[in-house]
């Protein structure tokens, strides 16, 4: 899955897909590079980030996604939001998926998302993007993350969601300590366990550059790294923001796994 922000404030990106027309040629040169689905978002969710008025939300977005969808009506569609007003708009203009980094809490996020037959992406995220990082501790980080998704993944069934359209992340860097965000990438195997499938999204994150000592825009072999936590996941997904390099690192070590087998 290809990250494109539609922002100027994203902590790694803000900026370079503002304008439509840059995020359109983004969006189609992430799929011509072999990522298999793109994730349009219009609202940082960056530590510390401001909310954005779902009117300027919606302009950001709703015309990328309906953009892209007509040049290449094969590809897999993602808008990242957790705005029920966006989500619906971006469902109209051809998203296939609602992204939501509250996990779908928002009353008639989850009904909205079965009447259209679309997929939700349920992350956990403490608080919210100003709040996220004051609060780091948990007992034990990988019980209370995977409870709190297996509970918002049951809302989603209930409400009529698929099950292989439920899909579940971790929320790496979304208000955990370094040492919480490598346990839970560890434990990604637990996660597939509930027979969802799975999303990791740990492209640049700040807690890379801490145990890297890399900038922002250095921390692709960092990025790379923690890839490895996704391999021999079933119906696994990466978020990246360089999907070329993602594709071509996991089809080796994919390769170099099959062949040990």
């Amino acid at each position: 899955m290809g990250i494109l922000n539609c922002t100027p404030d994203s902590f790694s990106d803000g900026g370079r897909h503002l304008e439509p027309e840059a995020a359109i040629t983004g969006g189609l040169e992430m799929l011509g590079h072999g990522a298999d689905m793109v994730d349009v978002g219009g609202e940082s969710t960056r530590p510390g980030a401001s909310p954005v008025d779902p009117v300027e939300e919606l302009r950001r977005v709703v015309p990328v996604i309906s953009e892209l969808r007509n040049a290449r009506p094969d590809a897999v569609l993602s808008v990242d939001t957790s705005k029920i007003e966006v989500a619906a708009a971006a469902l109209e203009a051809g998203a296939d998926i609602v992204n939501d980094v509250t996990a779908g809490s928002t009353p008639g996020m989850l009904d909205l998302v079965a009447e259209h037959g679309a997929a939700i992406v349920l992350m956990h995220m403490r608080g919210e993007p100003r709040t996220m990082q004051t609060d780091l501790g948990y007992r034990h980080v990988v019980a209370e993350v995977h409870g709190h998704l297996i509970e918002r993944a049951a809302a989603a069934l209930a409400a009529g969601i698929p099950r292989q359209r439920v899909w579940l992340d971790p929320g790496i860097g979304f208000g955990k300590d370094d040492q919480g965000n490598l346990a839970l990438l560890a434990a990604l195997p637990d996660l597939a366990s509930h027979d969802h499938p799975v999303l990791v999204g740990p492209s640049n994150k700040s807690f890379l550059g801490r145990l890297t000592g890399a900038p922002v825009n250095d921390r692709l072999p960092g990025t790379l790294g923690a890839l490895i936590a996704i391999l021999g996941i079933p119906r696994g997904v990466v978020r990246v923001h360089d999907p070329a390099s993602a594709v071509q690192f996991l089809d080796i070590a994919i390769r170099v796994r099959e062949a040990s087998a």
